[in-house]
């Protein structure tokens, strides 16, 4: 037996010793320098709208419907009475991986809490003040514990906190930055990010985006059952909530809430689109940075700027495999990231290469509407239940989360607990565990037995396939899957699973590595995307014309906090090398922590009076080791498992292996030994 349950947890404490937050040490500048407004007023406290206003039907029937573990939260604070998070109240843990909506309540103690939820919010929306309306960190992460059935660690109270609008982050004086200018490349979810942002800021920036309009993965997906695989409160952004119609929103519904987004905030009048960046180089004479793009009508352009923000992302160049012959298809070929207008697969014969996330989605999407479907399976994945899959949010609790903010609030913070950080403390490798080649640890080797039998259940009926789909090695160590029907389409009998790769195309006749063939009139590539070429769709040139590739190597990219890189000042990357998740959680959480972090460090140049500022590289140095220690304890460097998440040398580029709320310590303030600051008349050898 290895050294059970404590281990994982000891491993996470080490890893999160290891992403200790930098010492905040430079000091806030004088007054009239970076003036600091701070409001502490959290958005949860006062009613939305007058009561009179509110639907009491629609309200009714929201709280009839509500998640118990959150509406037991909001009962807490309306009315202070901490019976609420005790027995016979206190929920219980699901046998599932759903969200334990009734709490595994009897009927009549689910009815005494509805109905007392009722009161209690009817009194409120009448003027009665919440009774604690904070709640201190500890207590935050004590109740997200009574939440969740089970242990939330107290430091995670911090980030619960923040979640929720009660530790507010500084804001600057525009007038700081007023005459500042920066380049945001990429109009995707970073580049709408960076562009709220750098309006908060108050500096003046354009934004260039290769496709005709915002939404960066969101616009260029557009395959048939294109979806999020992260729960619609959290793939939010954080100063625009959103009233989603679907628990997992498809990609139709993303793009619009992306598109509304950038409109809000007045991003399309900062907007140059069909335009490509070429070079992005690096003008020592000026300290600014030069970049150079070709306009919708073929001409070259250079523009100037002092700050530059790269925002393209790692879901960005698609992956086209090596397939002898594919070029010469006789049929139609699509990158499920290409997907034409207008594709017709009525009544054809269809070949899906891969079984990832895109090949998952898109195959159970079109597989009633071909005559026949061959998927190529060369991997294993592992896929769990998906029990809310394409499940509508019901009127009445979108009505609910819009009354009351606070249940909102807490069905978020319940959500990001288990999609983000549940299951992080369980993904670090036991050296003493006795069965290394199955799992990293006993509990790993627990989640195995789950998931196995849950593949076993869905496949019952079909044996055969049960070794073909069943991975052999442990859960997670690929991103983990959500079952939209996959199981169910396979079964199918006009649909064929091969576990092999696609070796060879002759006309329409396609063949296995060991010689099977079938024949296809189109072939789909679910072959995903060049996640280990970070920034490779254009040149970037630093200090002295160093080519960032060259100072990272063909698939080997590094960044300070996955944002900064010495030798290029005034640099920063959104969604850079190893700010992915790949325990779960939403990548817009960390998006927003980088372009937070890269505005400190901005006012902190400001209030130096520098006109660069860049990492030291003692400290990129130093956190490129912490990042490899720490996954080198990780399920992702786990002997003999491949992933999107390694370069070729095998060490992780693309994740982090920090825990969400230890990214977020980091990111709060930059720490003044860690940054190089220059002023003009250094950097250009006056005197």
């Amino acid at each position: 037996m290895g050294s059970g349950s404590g281990w994982p947890a000891r491993q996470a404490r080490e890893v999160q010793r290891l992403a200790k937050p930098a010492s905040p040490r430079f000091t806030r500048p004088p007054p009239g320098r970076c003036r600091i407004r701070i409001s502490m007023q959290s958005p949860l406290s006062n009613p939305p709208m007058p009561a009179a206003e509110v639907n009491r039907t629609l309200l009714k029937d929201g709280i009839a419907n509500a998640n118990i573990p959150a509406l037991l939260m909001v009962l807490y604070q309306m009315t202070g009475e901490a019976t609420w998070l005790q027995e016979p109240f206190a929920p219980g843990r699901s046998p599932g991986l759903d969200d334990n909506d009734s709490g595994q309540l009897p009927d009549e103690v689910q009815t005494q809490i509805r109905t007392a939820a009722e009161e209690a919010i009817e009194a409120w929306l009448a003027g009665r003040p919440l009774a604690i309306e904070r709640p201190t960190n500890l207590r935050l992460a004590e109740m997200l514990s009574v939440a969740m059935t089970e242990h939330v660690p107290e430091e995670y109270g911090d980030i619960v906190a923040a979640g929720m609008g009660y530790d507010l982050e500084p804001t600057a004086d525009a007038a700081i930055a007023a005459d500042k200018t920066a380049i945001v490349i990429g109009g995707g979810v970073s580049g709408i990010c960076a562009g709220i942002e750098l309006g908060k800021l108050g500096i003046d920036y354009t934004l260039f985006e290769k496709n005709e309009d915002f939404g960066g993965t969101w616009f260029e997906n557009r395959y048939p059952g294109c979806g999020v695989d992260t729960p619609s409160l959290t793939y939010t952004f954080s100063c625009r909530p959103n009233d989603w119609s679907m628990y997992f929103p498809l990609r139709d519904e993303i793009e619009g809430y992306l598109l509304d987004t950038a409109r809000e905030f007045g991003l399309y009048d900062k907007a140059r689109f069909r335009t490509h960046v070429e070079e992005a180089r690096w003008n020592t004479a000026t300290d600014q940075w030069d970049v150079t793009i070709t306009t919708p009508d073929g001409k070259r352009e250079t523009h100037s700027a002092d700050y530059l923000f790269s925002a393209v992302g790692i879901l960005n160049i698609p992956k086209y495999p090596q397939i002898d012959g594919l070029d010469e298809f006789a049929g139609e070929v699509y990158h499920t990231s290409r997907w034409p207008a207008e594709a017709d697969l009525s009544g054809k014969r269809v070949a899906v290469i891969g079984n990832g996330a895109s090949g998952m989605q898109v195959a159970p999407a079109i597989a009633d509407e071909v005559s026949r479907m061959t998927i190529f399976a060369r991997s294993k994945q592992w896929a769990a239940p998906f029990p809310q899959f394409r499940k509508k949010v019901p009127e009445g609790v979108r009505y609910l989360m819009q009354v009351v903010p606070l249940y909102r609030a807490w069905l978020e913070q319940r959500l990001s607990w288990t999609f983000n950080d549940r299951v992080h403390g369980t993904l670090f490798r036991d050296p003493e565990w006795e069965h290394p080649e199955r799992a990293v640890n006993e509990i790993n080797d627990a989640h195995r037995r789950v998931f196995t039998r849950y593949v076993e259940e869905q496949l019952q009926d079909r044996p055969e396939l049960i070794e073909r789909v069943l991975p052999e090695y442990p859960p997670f160590a690929k991103r983990m899957l959500l079952d939209n029907g996959w199981f169910r389409t396979i079964k199918k009998p006009h649909v064929d699973l091969i576990p092999e790769h696609l070796a060879k195309v002759e006309g329409n006749t396609l063949s296995t590595s060991s010689g099977e063939t079938v024949e296809a009139d189109v072939i789909i590539l679910a072959t995903g995307f060049q996640t280990t070429n970070v920034l490779g769709s254009y040149d970037i040139v630093g200090r002295e014309g160093q080519l960032l590739r060259d100072h990272w190597g063909e698939d080997n990219a590094s960044a300070y906090l996955g944002t900064l890189v010495p030798g290029f000042p005034n640099f920063f990357i959104l969604l850079g090398p190893n700010v992915g998740s790949g325990h779960g959680g939403s990548m817009i959480r960390n998006i927003e922590n980088q372009m937070h972090f890269a505005g400190q460090v901005v006012q902190c140049a400001e209030a130096q009076e520098a006109s660069t500022v860049e990492v030291k590289e003692t400290a990129y140095t130093d956190y490129s080791r912490r990042i490899d220690d720490a996954h080198d304890r990780l399920v992702w460097t786990h002997p003999g498992t491949e992933n999107w998440y390694r370069n070729s040398q095998g060490r992780v580029v693309a994740i982090t292996p920090w825990r969400n709320d230890a990214f977020w310590r980091m990111t709060r303030s930059p720490d003044e030994a860690d940054l190089q600051f220059d002023h003009q008349q250094e950097s250009s050898g006056a005197a």
